[in-house]
């Protein structure tokens, strides 16, 4: 175990990870006001959108529209998520500068989510990467399932090491390791990182927890134990895992930053107003906030 780190970034995937997965559409003008308004909370890394093919996320068929309409915040980042090269050519005619690639740790859900087995769906990325490079963008990767796969149950650790080594070889300076289904508990969690941070240097890891089974938080603390500096979350505890019955969401920003806030440890983020973002956004997908610390700060 190491010192817990002295400040954590918080990637913020509400506007990505979690209104893909909400069956509420909201519209362009409500998307490009919630990232506006995370982009005034001192968030410095915000997920804008997708530019995947509207026939499979309808949710975000507007990327182009939105990207180009958020007021970009000096200091702060917009990555957005892209399949394929045409979805990189699309992303870089509004501007865009960072990107997010994907793939699973589960062959499984690699076949069942995209129809490619894991070398398919990076061997189809490869070319975005080469061209990133060439256009100088930065270039996040995804590994999901690193705890668990709907289809096969357990992942080997030892494939979760294989895919994220692969990317961070490929040129990702992060790699955020996901447990899509929220089946993590904290030793497992502390165990999957410790292998994947023996291949790749724990500076280059991140962590995205799904709160399905109310594991999110511990499983934070366990890896933020082990030395990992960078946390993925969702405003509002937006989002799930299609594929997950039941699952919650995305473990929310506002419960993320006040556990962290509350250890001494620094996020930048101005609480108050990350939970009135999220409580705006609630309202307007008509639903119960996903933050227990929105729920119990409410009027």
């Amino acid at each position: 175990m190491t010192a817990l780190p002295a400040a954590v970034r918080i990637v913020e995937v509400g506007p990505r990870d979690g209104l893909q997965n909400e069956k509420t559409l909201v519209p362009t003008a409500d998307k490009i006001a919630l990232i506006d308004r995370l982009s005034a909370t001192g968030l410095r890394t915000i997920e804008a959108t997708s530019f995947v093919s509207p026939k499979w996320v309808p949710q975000l068929a507007d990327a182009a529209e939105v990207y180009a309409g958020i007021r970009k915040q000096p200091g702060v980042s917009y990555p957005v998520l892209v399949p394929n090269l045409q979805g990189y050519q699309r992303a870089r005619a509004v501007g865009v500068t960072e990107i997010a690639v994907f793939t699973a740790a589960s062959e499984a859900f690699n076949r069942k989510n995209i129809n490619a087995s894991i070398e398919e769906s990076i061997a189809r990325f490869e070319p975005v990467l080469e061209q990133a490079r060439a256009d100088g963008v930065k270039v996040r990767g995804y590994v999901s399932t690193v705890l668990g796969c709907p289809y096969q149950g357990e992942v080997p650790l030892a494939d979760v090491v294989r895919v994220a080594r692969r990317l961070h070889e490929l040129g990702c300076y992060e790699i955020s390791l996901g447990d899509t289904i929220g089946v993590g508990t904290p030793g497992k969690a502390r165990e999957m990182l410790r292998a994947v941070a023996g291949e790749v240097p724990m500076a280059a890891l991140a962590v995205h927890f799904h709160d399905t089974r109310g594991q999110a938080l511990a499983n934070i603390l366990a890896c933020l134990e082990e030395g990992v500096a960078v946390v993925d979350a969702a405003v509002s505890g937006t989002g799930g895992c299609p594929y997950a019955h039941g699952a919650s969401g995305n473990v929310a920003t506002e419960d993320v930053v006040y556990m962290l806030e509350g250890m001494g440890i620094a996020t930048g983020v101005d609480l108050t107003k990350l939970v009135e973002t999220g409580r705006w956004l609630a309202n307007l997908l008509g639903r119960e906030t996903g933050s227990k610390v929105t729920r119990a700060t409410a009027a």
